[in-house]
């Protein structure tokens, strides 16, 4: 979702070329890159709004399957590169988004474009299928913003369409771009909006604080079976949206309807937004083969559209049953060559099985597996919304992105530590990493951001994965419940996912704290409904986590090198939401 000025839409620009599938070498030979037929027109949504459409057509007669671009950054960026595919025999078409560039209409933040009352997808594409040079086959591709939409669309269950290739994009945007667990992302969503003169839709999150009937169109997750089209999701550990990428996966794999269930391929590399070509993500460096994957994003887009859109190019001898489902990078040391990780794997599925080894939180800031005392105790910090703590790196946009060293945030009187003995044996973690602090507050709201870090023998602790929780919430979407003092929940802070070996001599910390500016908004602990929990008066909060006998807070952390047998458990007071 890059705003369209500057470095940021060129990286979106050449993205978009890159990812979408070049159908290989052989494909640009001269004869092939025939010059192709192109016109444009308006075509009309169901409530009379025209989209404005190019259309560039192969030579010959046709009838074409069709590559559907569909964007809200002007859809002249894909002129160029139309060659590519008209040359291959593809059809391709290129709509602005309504209230875009050339397009009537007012633009609604792909409200408009999944099984809503509008549903702009459907009906281009139905107007494709309708065409004498269409042969009713479309797949649709693009990045960011351009891979929202596609998820959005596939929701209504479109004519035609038997594959998206999705890249660094979310099926579910309320949960993914807006909200986090009841905690606005605030510099990603108001920086795009803004970015594309789009601020006005700030109000409708004031409006809509909660998942109500205005977000379903752009909450797909309910929907995954009305989708019937093979996908091909590409995402990266630091990127905004990897964790929409992921369930778009799962989604599509397990709940997906015929020709989608079974028929998706996910890769997930250690790249930040749009950096997929980067060895550096934010002060670390990778080793050269993290751009390597066995098969690449070109490849598997290739075999993808070349078997999905019955294209039957002599030059590509795969089909999607050669692909692994899943490619996926384990990131380790990046300072020892002989370390562990740093490497790419498949798997038949995401997640990979794994042990839910449980890192209890100590007295004294201590990590371990080991239960804590009984009389553990707590450790307290207080938060005042004046004066945040600051976001360094994580998964952003518009922002530092990517791996960056947290010592300037952990030594701040408002965020508590607790990290592991140095270790003696590399540590493995992949999959889903999740927090569960047993805590109380004196105000009636609070935020809990968790930050988890590789610390390096010098003494860098460079972020991996973080996450954020509004306590009044408890991880609904659609209600609030202020705290009461001396009341202890248990908060439970997704960090999303991610693939490390934490190597020998190196360990493995959290961090605690009640802000991440300007990543998030500020809470201002006053249990009031967005936006006025976060503009309204606010007040200094204490926060205290428990670590004892009775409540045992933990890190959850997925190793696939143990068994469940090994993993240690405490008894006590326990409840999830």
């Amino acid at each position: 979702m890059y705003p369209l000025s500057g470095r940021a839409f060129k990286t979106q620009y050449i993205a978009v070329i890159l990812v979408a599938g070049t159908i290989l070498a052989v494909l640009a030979a001269p004869t092939m890159l025939s010059r192709s037929r192109e016109f444009t027109t308006m075509v009309e949504m169901r409530d009379g709004v025209r989209l404005a459409t190019t259309v560039y057509l192969p030579p010959g007669d046709g009838p074409f399957p069709v590559l559907l671009y569909r964007t809200p950054y002007d859809d002249a960026k894909y002129a160029d590169m139309a060659a590519t595919y008209t040359g291959a025999g593809i059809a391709v078409v290129t709509q602005d988004m309504r209230g875009r560039f050339e397009s009537e209409g007012v633009f609604q933040v792909f409200t408009q474009d999944g099984d809503g009352e509008l549903k702009d997808g459907f009906d281009t594409m139905q107007w494709i299928v309708n065409q004498d040079w269409s042969n009713g086959l479309i797949a649709t591709a693009g990045n960011s913003a351009d891979g929202i939409v596609q998820y959005m669309e596939a929701s209504a269950n479109p004519p035609g369409l038997v594959l998206v290739e999705p890249m660094m994009a979310t099926p579910n945007l309320y949960s993914d771009a807006i909200f986090y667990d009841g905690v606005r992302r605030y510099y990603l969503s108001h920086t795009w909006l803004e970015g594309n003169d789009m601020l006005y839709f700030e109000e409708e999150f004031a409006r809509h604080p909660f998942e109500d009937r205005f977000w379903a169109p752009v909450q797909t997750y309910d929907q995954y079976g009305n989708v019937h089209a093979a996908g091909f999701h590409i995402a990266g550990w630091f990127d905004i949206f990897q964790n929409g990428n992921i369930e778009g996966y799962i989604g599509y794999q397990h709940e997906g309807g015929n020709g989608a269930a079974g028929q998706q391929k996910l890769i997930v590399g250690p790249w930040t937004h749009g950096t997929y070509e980067s060895l550096t993500q934010g002060e670390l460096t990778f080793p050269p083969n993290s751009l390597e994957p066995p098969y690449s994003i070109e490849e598997v887009s290739d075999i993808m559209l070349n078997y999905y859109l019955q294209v039957n190019h002599p030059g590509i001898d795969k089909t999607p049953e050669d692909i692994p489902n899943v490619q996926y990078y384990v990131m380790g040391d990046v300072d020892d060559p002989d370390a562990p990780g740093n490497e790419w794997r498949t798997a038949d599925d995401w997640p990979p099985d794994a042990a839910p080894v449980r890192l209890h939180l100590q007295p004294g800031g201590g990590l371990a597996e080991a239960c804590p005392p009984g009389n553990g105790g707590t450790t307290s910090y207080v938060f005042d919304p004046e004066d945040p703590s600051p976001t360094i790196c994580g998964n952003n946009m518009n922002l530092d992105a990517g791996s960056c060293d947290q010592r300037t945030v952990e030594a701040r009187d408002d965020v508590v530590v607790f990290e592991t003995d140095v270790l003696t044996a590399p540590m493995e973690i992949t999959g889903r990493v999740v927090a569960h602090l047993f805590v109380e507050i004196d105000q009636p709201d609070a935020d809990l951001m968790v930050r988890m870090t590789d610390v390096y023998p010098d003494g860098r602790s460079m972020l991996i994965a973080d996450g954020a929780l509004r306590l009044a919430t408890r991880g609904s979407t659609t209600r609030l419940t202020p705290l009461k003092p001396g009341e202890v929940v248990e908060g439970v802070v997704d960090l999303w996912s991610t693939s490390l070996i934490l190597n020998v001599g190196h360990r493995l910390r959290i961090s605690v704290t009640s802000s991440n500016w300007p990543r998030f908004s500020v809470n201002q602990n006053n249990g009031l409904p967005y936006p006025e929990s976060v503009a309204g008066e606010g007040a200094p909060v204490t926060v205290t986590l428990h670590h004892d006998g009775e409540y045992a807070s933990y890190l959850e952390v997925p190793d696939p090198t143990r068994s469940t047998d090994e993993i240690t458990t405490c008894d006590g007071f326990s409840f999830h939401r």
